[in-house]
């Protein structure tokens, strides 16, 4: 009778600790203690693409028991991630939202981001070994009354920013910007902008009527008020250009025009004699990445430089003329 008792009191307490794993709580992501990066992830819950959500979503109260602190997030978050958001030195409070697993790859989270008041969605991005890769503000309710912002996930898993702003004559503009991960340079790359308001009245680009025959001649823009204007030259390989630029809500700004030479089809380099300033210039069809090559300190703020990738805008259809 003795072997029959044991083997049973090991059924019923496998069973229990089986059935025990089955039932186990998430842990708690709101105190200081250590948790595992698969309980971390596993705290968000799983969402199907397309998904979308707008900013009225992050107005509302989030309940507590869903809260996760600036402690445990960072432990999977490098907290200059957060800073680059909120600031050096300030610690939000975290919400999940929604999570979307891309099959053999990489893991979004979407957040919700408190601190005294200030919201903000974000996005963050781990590889297939659940390790960090990129974060970055998907939004950030403000007080105008006229607009609303929206973001989500299409199924190619590109991310998407939108903006409607209603104007006094009821019509109704929008802005989109979209994105997808690089996982090689661990950011979130802009592949696709079109501007709430095409160009600033303030920017005068002096080169703006010039012919753009050349198969590289046309605007590029980041944002409202980043660009790269590109419009043929007279001389055999080379290109005009006008770079304007703003960053950091306009504390260091820069701007350059001038000619450069195409070293290839894809790629010209300017440099001039009467200027120590050298810039390169990366084309693909839909994008012009620029970068600094040596100090260009005289066309811009000390704290910025000629740096970045910008979106080719398409160009207004003409009209026939009968």
């Amino acid at each position: 009778m003795i072997q029959p008792v044991r083997t049973y009191l090991f059924l019923l307490v496998s069973f229990m600790v089986l059935a025990g794993c089955q039932h186990r709580k998430k842990p708690s992501l709101s105190g200081e203690e250590h948790v595992e990066v698969k309980d971390f992830i596993d705290f968000f819950p799983e969402t199907k693409l397309p998904f979308e959500f707008a900013d009225t979503v992050l107005v509302k109260k989030s309940p507590d028991s869903l809260r996760i602190s600036f402690k445990v997030f960072t432990e999977f978050v490098p907290d200059s991630a957060v800073s680059r958001v909120f600031g050096k030195g300030v610690k939000p409070q975290f919400y999940p939202i929604a999570k979307v697993s891309v099959p053999q790859a990489e893991t979004y989270l979407f957040v919700k981001a408190v601190n005294n008041g200030r919201i903000a969605g974000l996005i963050a991005s781990f590889d297939k070994k659940k390790k960090f890769i990129a974060m970055m503000p998907v939004l950030q309710p403000d007080q105008n009354a006229t607009t609303q912002q929206v973001t989500g996930m299409d199924k190619k898993f590109s991310i998407y920013k939108i903006v409607r702003k209603k104007n006094p004559d009821g019509t109704v503009n929008e802005g989109k910007d979209v994105y997808i991960l690089n996982d090689a340079a661990k950011n979130f790359m802009l592949i696709l902008t079109n501007p709430l308001d095409a160009r600033p009245p303030s920017l005068v680009n002096p080169i703006d009527t010039l012919p753009r025959k050349n198969k590289l001649s046309a605007d590029y823009i980041a944002g409202k008020t980043d660009i790269v204007s590109i419009r043929d030259s007279h001389r055999q390989n080379r290109i005009l250009f006008f770079i304007h630029f703003e960053k950091k809500d306009k504390e260091c700004t820069g701007e350059l025009k001038g000619e450069a030479v195409l070293r290839s089809p894809s790629l010209a380099d300017y440099h001039s004699n009467n200027d120590p300033c050298a810039l390169q210039l990366s084309f693909t069809p839909t994008t012009v990445t620029i970068r600094e090559l040596q100090g260009c300190g005289s066309h811009r703020g000390v704290h910025c430089v000629f740096e970045g990738t910008f979106v080719r805008k398409k160009e207004a259809v003409k009209k026939k003329k009968h």
